[in-house]
């Protein structure tokens, strides 16, 4: 899967705020906002954010599960796990 530039835009653009608002919107990538040639800022839309953020929680959770495997932890069944969170939870 590849993934799309980020765009980019100069500061002094900033200024057509309604342009600016519809391009997050139609972005699927962020907005790279530069000064003087560099990058200062990032734009993006909410959807975008939480779809970035979602996949930040997601892979911070399976990179803790890997850990706790690498250091010996023991491994539950799926099945049995579930059982005991409806047995603890469904009262």
């Amino acid at each position: 899967m590849t993934q799309s530039l980020p765009k980019i835009i100069p500061v002094n653009e900033l200024k057509n705020t309604a342009n600016i608002m519809k391009t997050c919107q139609e972005s699927s990538v962020p907005i790279v906002i530069t000064k003087n040639g560099y990058g200062e800022a990032v734009m993006m839309s909410i959807k975008l954010y939480e779809e970035m953020f979602a996949k930040m929680q997601a892979a911070t959770l399976i990179n803790a599960g890997v850990e706790e495997a690498d250091n010996g932890a023991t491994p539950v069944d799926g099945n049995e796990f579930f059982k005991s969170m409806r047995a603890k939870y469904e009262k």
